[in-house]
């Protein structure tokens, strides 16, 4: 790497800089797709994360005591990697969310429209300060979020809802129920 030791302080600063800003943006995504248990996008991400760390710290090593500019950059670089790394998740939109809706008026047309639009839901009754509500739960990709929520508010804009990660969900097969056993079953067959 020779041609670095003829660079110039500022051009060895900003490589830096936009190394740190790659390499934390990718410690970022990493670290948010080992929550969801995104298991190989967590390992090539890691690995190239700690190989760029590697050489950006190497340069910076080599170079802070003739030029304390390139650890500016290197500190500038973490601190903007860490925005543009949660820009670029929230872009990814990663995962899936559960979505608790809770509608005082609405509720049964907010659920017919999710359930119309292929969005499976399950509704519960309950009772809140002014009387009875409709609470909506389901399970969705994160990427289709906006798009319910607006749809929901659309249809009652009052509505109070509760989004949260999911780091582990499980479909329920279609399963025949079960045939009765036992005594009381053997006299019920015809």
């Amino acid at each position: 790497m020779e041609f670095l030791a003829d660079l110039p302080s500022w051009q060895l600063g900003l490589l830096i800089f936009c190394l740190r800003i790659v390499d934390v943006s990718m410690g970022t995504v990493r670290t948010l797709a080992v929550v969801a248990g995104h298991i190989r996008i967590s390992v090539v991400l890691g690995f190239l994360e700690v190989l760029i760390w590697v050489f950006a710290i190497s340069q910076v090593i080599q170079t802070v005591a003739e030029s304390p500019f390139v650890l500016l950059m290197y500190a500038g670089g973490f601190a903007t990697g860490n925005a543009v790394g949660i820009l670029v998740e929230r872009r990814l939109a990663m995962g899936k969310r559960v979505v608790r809706l809770i509608s005082q008026s609405r509720g049964s047309e907010i659920a017919a429209a999710l359930r119309e639009s292929g969005q499976p839901v399950t509704t519960f009754r309950g009772e809140g300060r002014d009387g009875e509500r409709l609470m909506i739960y389901f399970l969705c990709e994160r990427k289709g979020l906006p798009e319910i929520i607006a749809r929901a508010k659309g249809l009652d804009p009052e509505l109070f809802y509760v989004i949260e990660p999911v780091s582990e969900s499980r479909a329920l097969p279609n399963l025949p129920l079960p045939r009765a056993t036992g005594w009381r079953a053997w006299m019920k067959q015809k």
